[in-house]
């Protein structure tokens, strides 16, 4: 049986390109279609880099043409991705605002805000200008972890409208909903409590020009998070995790959220903290508590970039429980492993912003109990 280039061309009709509301011929995903006997070959550009884009349209072609034309048929897909040059970006934004980078964890107890701190701080030494949200609503830690717990953000008049200028300490700017709560209150608050807390967090907030926002995420994949990515166009996420089994399982969940097809943020790479211990009296002694690279299997496994590791160290705790980040000390080896952890972060934010168009912020709906995820 000879397969016509027409009957192709025709059932290809029937199927879009992800992203695109029009079929794949009349969007022009379509750019050549050619047929020998039993076997087809298909040309097609999308929009979509993301893996689960090219395997879905790579499927549903081939399947259309079994089901349509011929069972036996031997069909090839060759798929071209080809980013817009100038995306629209629906949804909110925040002006002066490159790049929001959210900090995530499938667990508590990994070190997520611990990490972050210092990365913020490490990107302020080196000249970057740095914002830092902790959107942890149920567990804020960053007022402990930039000594400000005394302090509170300021009212100031930016184009006749009212904003929270944040407190800023080791050239980061902060803000957290513990500056307003007591530190023996608890916040018992319900989805769309939080929700709103964080947008006046976000959007009322005069943060000036920045060329990082670290968005400290709460553990977890929740309401909190969905709410986040409704409200901005987050650059890229970052996943903390510890080598030990049960976190690594946690931090594959994390990964799978941001790269949902619908929500589709792109994983900057995975952090591994608390990689060994290392006493004090036995420098050259490595005792891997948790699990040897464990999470840098995990990036290998999901293919996302590993960032580097953290060792379990007892001064980085207590730097963030004085309120004054370990990377904050110079000449020391955490200062290394924190400045070669946030040059790898920087490389993958550049790489990210060459090669994929800004991320959108997505629409949230619910039906029947159940939440729903589109892009805007």
């Amino acid at each position: 049986m000879k397969i016509e280039r027409k009957e192709v061309l025709k059932v290809l009709e029937n199927i879009s390109a992800p992203g695109e509301g029009k079929n794949m011929i009349e969007s022009g995903a379509v750019t050549n279609v050619m047929t020998f006997a039993d076997e087809v070959v298909v040309d097609i550009t999308i929009n979509n880099p993301t893996l689960q884009a090219r395997k879905k349209t790579e499927t549903e072609i081939t399947n259309i043409i079994h089901s349509k034309i011929s069972e036996k048929a031997k069909v090839k897909v060759n798929i071209k991705v080809e980013a817009a040059d100038k995306p629209t970006i629906k949804g909110k934004t925040i002006p002066g605002i490159k790049n929001i980078i959210a900090v995530a964890s499938g667990k508590g107890g990994v070190g997520k805000s611990t990490v972050t701190a210092n990365l913020a701080v490490t990107l302020a030494k080196m000249g970057f200008k740095v914002g830092l949200l902790d959107a942890d609503i149920y567990g804020p830690s960053a007022t402990i972890m930039f000594d400000v717990m005394e302090e509170k953000p300021l009212a100031v008049n930016i184009d006749g409208k009212s904003k929270m200028k944040p407190v800023e300490n080791y050239g980061v700017k902060i803000l957290s909903i513990g500056f307003f709560t007591q530190p023996n209150q608890a916040v018992i608050w319900r989805g769309p409590m939080a929700s709103k807390a964080l947008n006046q967090m976000i959007f009322d907030a005069a943060w000036g020009e920045l060329d990082f926002l670290l968005l400290d995420l709460p553990p977890g994949t929740g309401d909190i998070h969905l709410s986040i990515m409704q409200s901005l166009p987050i650059t890229g996420a970052v996943i903390v995790s510890t080598p030990q089994t049960v976190a690594l399982a946690d931090a594959r969940k994390g990964v799978a959220m941001f790269q949902q097809e619908n929500i589709n943020v792109p994983v900057l790479g995975i952090i591994e903290n608390m990689a060994y211990f290392t006493p004090e009296e036995l420098p050259n002694n490595k005792y891997y508590i948790f699990g040897k690279e464990g999470a840098k299997h995990l990036a290998e496994d999901i293919k996302v970039p590993f960032l580097g590791e953290l060792p379990l160290v007892q001064s980085i705790r207590e730097a963030g429980d004085v309120g004054r980040p370990a990377a904050m000390q110079t000449a020391t080896p955490l200062e290394e492993a924190f400045e070669n952890l946030t040059k790898n972060v920087v490389q993958e934010v550049v790489s990210r912003n060459k090669s994929l168009p800004p991320t959108e912020a997505i629409k949230i709906t619910t039906m029947a109990g159940c939440s729903t995820v589109n892009k805007k």
